[in-house]
């Protein structure tokens, strides 16, 4: 009796069996197709099996056929091409607000959509063991929530933790709520950020996703930005540097001409350039100074100049004479 009422799964699991066992290098004979339907207890002959796969391939199911000693079939395209898996596999790995243990479910999660044949290939890609990573299983729930909140327009509130020397958490002003509007998710250095906006500051701040703890959505509606603005994120990003808040200021600055690409890759197509002489040229962009925009310039040494405002070339020079007194 059993199996015959599986008969009326059988094309879900001739589906199954097509989708976990083949590709264009590993196809299937219509005798190994059988064995495998056999094996979940289904009976099948040759004739139904022609039939079954017609009606795939009239559901969309790209089932190819092709003649070898035999006719041998297999599924040769998918929602993701096994390129496209391993780039999301490789954003995975390099992510390090995804736990050791999330991240091993999600890698499991990307190789179902491609045969068991191709995931051994996306397996032996997967260095995870050594990497640095967050140990807050509860991130993914934190971005859900927050998710939420900004689609439904409402403030959060939550609690902030930091770690002291000895690795215990430490949560700011003594473990009291913040409460804040959440206006984005933001994936900037490896980390997850929180963007919000501050009435009491009447500007953005930022925070750590994975070092939020007690995540609620509140019934208070977000504060509106000023002049009714619409945040841009993209544009934002490009100000901050590593989430690092700051003063807005128009900057302008001298790069050595070998520096154009790094800072069109910092800035965005659309940044300003402008020759200054043979070897070099003016960038103008805005800018969140910070001490991390600072370092940011300091990794080009003698190849970059701020040039204006004055106020903010005198503050590098005194971060940088304040990081050399401490040798």
């Amino acid at each position: 009796m059993a199996r015959r009422s599986n008969q009326k799964l059988k094309i879900l699991y001739l589906l199954k069996i097509l989708w976990e066992n083949t590709d264009e290098e590993n196809a299937m004979t219509l005798k190994d197709i059988i064995a495998e339907l056999d094996r979940y207890g289904i009976p099948s002959e040759r004739k139904s099996i022609y039939d079954d796969i017609d009606t795939l391939r009239f559901f969309g199911v790209d089932v190819v056929s092709r003649r070898a000693r035999t006719t041998e079939y297999f599924i040769a395209s998918r929602i993701f091409e096994l390129p496209e898996l391993k780039l999301l596999v490789d954003a995975v790995q390099c992510s390090k607000f995804i736990t050791y243990k999330k991240s091993e479910e999600l890698i499991k999660k990307i190789s179902s959509f491609t045969s068991r044949h191709r995931a051994k290939l996306l397996q032996r890609q997967v260095y995870v063991a050594d990497r640095v990573k967050t140990v807050n299983e509860n991130i993914y729930y934190n971005v859900d929530r927050i998710y939420l909140a900004i689609a439904q327009d409402k403030q959060i509130s939550f609690r902030y933790f930091e770690y002291t020397i000895d690795k215990e958490k430490k949560f700011r002003k003594n473990g009291k709520k913040y409460i804040t509007s959440p206006y984005a998710l933001s994936w900037d250095n490896e980390n997850y950020y929180l963007i919000t906006f501050s009435e009491k500051y009447q500007d953005f701040t930022h925070y750590r996703v994975d070092k939020m703890s007690d995540i609620e959505i509140i019934e208070q509606p977000r504060i509106v930005l000023p002049n009714n603005e619409k945040f841009n994120i993209a544009e934002y990003s490009k100000k901050v540097f590593y989430m690092f808040g700051g003063e807005e200021k128009t900057v302008e600055m001298q790069f050595d001409n070998s520096l154009v690409n790094v800072v069109i890759d910092r800035f965005g197509q659309n940044v300003y350039l402008g020759k200054a002489d043979e070897s070099s040229f003016i960038m103008r962009a805005e800018v969140i100074v910070s001490p991390t925009f600072f370092s940011w310039v300091f990794q080009f040494c003698d190849k970059v100049k701020i040039i204006n405002p004055k106020e903010v070339a005198q503050k590098y020079k005194e971060y940088l004479n304040e990081t050399l007194s401490r040798y």
